[in-house]
Order: C-alpha cells, then structure tokens, then sequence
C-alpha cells in the first residue's frame, strides 16, 4: 500500500500539473470507486470546477475546488493517479477519466478497486469523511516537535510497530516505514513505547523525519509489484536503501552482526534486526 512518502509524491505531481486546470469533463467506470457518493455526484461535483491546491493528510490527498468542495483520492492498496495525453491509450482498471482544459486527461488506475475518488464538503468532513477528520499528526504537512512524540510515547503501553501503524496517531506511516523508522531508532517493534527513555524517542522522531523525507526525496518506494507510479508512470527509488523490509535472511547492513529476522507484530508482518534493536 502507498504510505506517506508515495502519496506525497503524488501530492507534488497533482500540485504541478493540475492545480489550476479546469476540469471539463468526467468519466466514472468501475462505481467501486465512488462507493460513498455515486458515479454522477462525481461526475456533478467535479466538472467545470478547478483545482485550487493539492494537499495531503496522511495518506490521502485533497484538493479544494473553486466550487467551495473538495476532491479527496485514497490510493489504499494499488490505486494510481496518471496524467496522460488526451486519447492515450488507457491501461486496464482505468475507472475515473477527468478531461484538462489543457487537453490532458488524469486517470484514476486500480486493479484491486479499493482506492477512492470522492467529492466532498470541507465544512463536513467529520461527518463525510469521519476517517480523514480523525487523522492524528501528520510528521511532514504539521508541526511535528519532539515534545509531541514524546507525549504520544510516554501515554502508552502499546507496542512500537502498532503505535506506529495508528493512524489516529501518527498518520501517514505502514508497514514499510514502520520497520525502516524503528530499525533506524535501534528500537524494537514489539517494545512497550512507554518503556522508551527520551534518547530513544529523541532518535525515534530523528528517524521518523529523516526516513519519510528521504524516501520523498527518492520518490517513494516501489515494490516487486511495481504498482506504485508517480503521475508520470516513473517508479521510486527508495527501496533500494531499506536497511530490513523485505530483507530477511540478510545480515544486518547497519551493524553487520545480526540477521534481518521476520515475525508478526499487530497482525503485520514485521522485519528488524535482534542486535541493533532493542
């Protein structure tokens, strides 16, 4: 699944080639993707309007119209957001087409149908997206100061790897990023957090900034399945420094000693090394 890193990616791809275009038609295939509102609210809500901004909440981009409403896109599991061409040729799972004024088209792509394209009112979020308005911190769009992890880590028992996962938390970061940030603190996945002393959180958040600004930087991660795409069809960089997803097996590349072990924490499956992490 996308996290922050390709989301934000995508964000920046939106915020150079739509903001500011005109959307003069809309074409909805699959209603899967519009299965909180429907094909024509869609269709309604987004001709003849245009994209004022592209911001991004955890993993979920928004972008407000001059119509006073908003346009939210969830990726969730394999969704893609392409610019094209007008009259390209379209991949399989093509289910949202919006026509530029620019003569472009930006597709919505999923081949699971999970992801979402939804039209909303910002002045209702809580009540139309109660899940985006329940969002916590987001660690690159807020303020995101160590006091305040240190806060979130000294309320809880929890584990770390679940506290991560929380999106209510820290929104923003799965299942890659989780391993990536934790093994970089020198932290277990499954320690309490509130047995976490300040250096450790200290390191925590370093890693948390430092590993979601970099894989931006590398455009996000792109796995075996190559699902991931930015807005012109190019896949990220950043898998090529992860240091224990999708390593297991491997030795330790940070400290040379362990071996990358795989277990299941929160029911997810969880990569880190035995002797840096503790």
């Amino acid at each position: 699944m996308p996290e922050l890193p390709e989301v934000e990616t995508v964000r920046r791809g939106l915020e150079r080639h739509l903001v500011g275009r005109r959307i003069t038609r809309v074409e909805v295939g699959r209603e899967r993707v519009v299965r909180r509102t429907s094909r024509e609210e869609l269709i309604a809500g987004l001709t003849d309007t245009t994209v004022l901004a592209a911001d991004r909440r955890g993993k979920y981009v928004l972008c407000p119209l001059d119509s006073g409403e908003s346009m939210m896109i969830h990726l969730r599991m394999s969704g893609q957001v392409l610019l094209a061409e007008g009259g390209a040729a379209r991949p399989p799972h093509t289910h949202v087409v919006m026509y530029l004024d620019d003569g472009r088209e930006a597709w919505f792509v999923d081949p699971r149908t999970f992801g979402e394209v939804v039209v909303f009112d910002p002045e209702r979020i809580d009540v139309e997206l109660p899940g985006v308005a329940a969002l916590g911190v987001d660690p690159i769009a807020d303020e995101f100061p160590r006091s305040e992890l240190r806060r979130i880590v000294r309320s809880t028992s929890r584990a770390l790897k679940p506290l991560l996962l929380d999106q209510h938390v820290i929104a923003g970061i799965g299942n890659i990023y989780a391993d990536e940030v934790l093994h970089r603190a020198r932290l277990r996945p499954d320690r309490a957090a509130n047995t976490v002393d300040a250096a450790g959180t200290w390191r925590l958040h370093d890693a948390i900034v430092d590993i979601l600004s970099a894989s931006i930087a590398a455009g996000g991660s792109t796995l075996g399945d190559a699902q991931y795409v930015d807005l012109m069809g190019q896949v990220g960089s950043y898998q090529d420094d992860h240091r224990v997803y999708g390593r297991t097996g491997e030795r330790c590349s940070t400290c040379g000693r362990g071996w990358i072990r795989r277990t299941v924490s929160g029911g997810r499956s969880t990569h880190f090394c035995p002797v840096c992490q503790r």
